[in-house]
């Protein structure tokens, strides 16, 4: 059986998509259903309070390998979580799914990031250093990460696709994280031309017409290889075919601080 929570309640936290929450007055033990924001947590000197990941949570590997997981992001085994009876929940509208954020809300502290933006990103981050006792931490690691954005050189935006699948072929829409992430590193989405601003499914001949200067195949969560850039380089040679770290791309928080130097390594290939 769970063990009783806590008595003593904070007062109600709001989250990212407006849900009200009650957490008590210590956090001891967090779950968190999505790999980016698992990451943030160790890195923010919180690894100890974590009990519960998924099974993508890969940073810190061998950290994330002691904790109890808790299936993927899209089929969490909400039994466990149960079992493990945690005072927070840390999950992701997009990420997981309704039902299952909507079946733990009824039995725990659930805080849902919504994020699409790099401000929303940057709000998760010291939010929830607040709720966590480390804001002063969280504010230190934004202000970095804004720092290397803002050190990025000016180019001319380079009209790019980027592709999250395979057969059929997916791309990042305008309503993405990864369209604001496009946008940081100096890139144009092209798919600003479709009626579908999430994750829009193109043809060989939606990829001629939108005619990108650039198509990024992302590692994750398709794993496209040189296999995969060979067969885009055979079908569209006037593109430039470029095979991209979609953890850069697509986890927000402290993977963030990592992008400036990488979006730079990919404009200096493609400018050569």
């Amino acid at each position: 059986m769970p063990t009783q929570k806590i008595a003593h309640m904070n007062e109600i936290c709001i989250d990212q998509i407006g849900h009200r929450l009650h957490l008590p007055a210590e956090i001891r033990t967090i779950v968190s259903t999505v790999p980016s924001q698992t990451e943030w947590l160790f890195d923010m000197g919180l690894g100890e309070r974590v009990v519960g990941v998924t099974k993508f949570c890969i940073h810190p590997l061998e950290a994330c390998k002691s904790k109890m997981q808790i299936g993927g992001t899209k089929q969490l085994k909400l039994d466990l979580i149960h079992q493990l009876n945690p005072d927070l929940i840390i999950a992701n509208k997009e990420e997981n799914t309704s039902s299952d954020i909507e079946a733990l809300q009824q039995r725990h502290a659930v805080w849902t990031s919504d994020i699409v933006s790099l401000n929303d990103s940057y709000d998760m981050m010291i939010r929830l250093g607040s709720l966590l006792q480390c804001k002063e931490g969280a504010e230190g690691m934004v202000s970095d990460i804004k720092a290397g954005f803002s050190a990025i050189p000016q180019r001319r935006p380079l009209r790019a696709l980027y592709l999250i699948w395979n057969d059929p072929w997916m791309a990042a829409g305008t309503s993405t994280f990864i369209h604001s992430m496009m946008e940081a590193a100096g890139y144009s989405n092209v798919t600003d031309q479709l009626t579908d601003s999430r994750y829009p499914i193109v043809s060989v001949q939606d990829v001629l017409e939108l005619a990108p200067e650039v198509i990024l195949l992302s590692s994750e969560p398709f794993p496209f290889d040189h296999r995969h850039q060979k067969q885009f380089e055979a079908q569209f040679p006037t593109s430039r075919i470029q095979l991209v770290d979609g953890e850069i791309f697509s986890w927000y928080g402290s993977r963030m601080k990592r992008a400036p130097a990488y979006f730079n390594q990919l404009h200096n290939i493609e400018f050569q």
